[in-house]
């Protein structure tokens, strides 16, 4: 996903002249001392030249990398700081990445923000995967999101525990789960059994479990789950019936789909208004 020449072209065109300016003689020094101090320094002051309040109106414009911005409401003070950290890692990603790392472990919560949510927009965005997966720690729900919400990087870099881990924390936390992406590829039996696990300590406790929760465990209905899903149709919340009538169109398997047959009405429902897990709580 990297591209910096697209980065760059949205800050020439959103950034003021005079604070490019500023940045570009940042990035020279840097480079030109291979300074780590000066690059830390140049994150963390660009919040005096660019605008941190606000989102960049992008007007109309569609690529990947504006679409990606657009996102997240990113403000120019964010797109600059990406920028900077790209720019030294295009020129020399064996000497700075440890540098950029380095500069993240030290990071205010805003900083750390904009490094998970942007971190696809990076060169060699792996090498920072430690980062990612300690955010999943955080009882911060800003953090937790940047890197858990609208962000392709746990899909295509978390191996599957790191996974899981954050799909239950992301539960657990109440995020809305419909932001996160790669689901459905990302489904996998131990999740499937740690949902199932959850959703009974909830119900034992008398709380609810958030409908889109299920999504997962769709091509995964043993004994257990067919029972939970049972639960969901006998539900008095139209929320989950719905979500079971999903589980089981979803699932390719026989006795899930007998078990939808019980509740016609549900499942007209669900097809009669085109309802998806994307649309599910819309």
């Amino acid at each position: 996903m990297h591209d910096q020449k697209e980065i760059q072209d949205i800050l020439l065109k959103y950034g003021e002249p005079e604070s490019i300016t500023w940045l570009n003689d940042k990035i020279l020094k840097i480079l030109a001392d291979r300074s780590s101090k000066d690059l830390f320094m140049a994150y963390s002051i660009s919040n005096v030249k660019f605008d941190g309040s606000e989102p960049v109106n992008f007007e109309g414009e569609k690529n990947d990398t504006v679409n990606y911005f657009r996102t997240h409401y990113a403000s120019l003070l964010q797109i600059a700081r990406i920028y900077l950290l790209s720019a030294v890692l295009e020129q020399d990603l064996d000497f700075y990445t440890p540098k950029v790392a380095t500069i993240i472990e030290v990071a205010d919560t805003g900083e750390l923000e904009t490094f998970l949510k942007y971190l696809v927009l990076l060169p060699n965005p792996e090498a920072y995967k430690n980062t990612a997966v300690e955010a999943l720690r955080t009882n911060i729900a800003t953090v937790f999101d940047a890197i858990a919400l609208n962000n392709p990087y746990p899909a295509t870099y978390f191996d599957e525990q790191q996974w899981n881990q954050m799909y239950l924390k992301a539960a657990f936390m109440e995020r809305d789960l419909g932001k996160i992406e790669s689901i459905d590829q990302r489904a996998n039996e131990d999740l499937a059994r740690i949902i199932s696990d959850y959703a009974h300590e909830r119900w034992a406790a008398k709380r609810k479990v958030d409908p889109l929760f299920w999504r997962p465990v769709a091509t995964f209905l043993n004994e257990t789950l067919l029972n939970d899903i049972q639960r969901l149709f006998e539900s008095d919340d139209v929320w989950e019936n719905r979500a079971a009538v999903l589980c089981c169109i979803h699932s390719g398997n026989h006795k899930a789909l007998e078990l939808l047959n019980n509740y016609p009405e549900a499942k007209e429902e669900v097809e009669t208004n085109n309802i998806s897990w994307n649309t599910l709580k819309q």
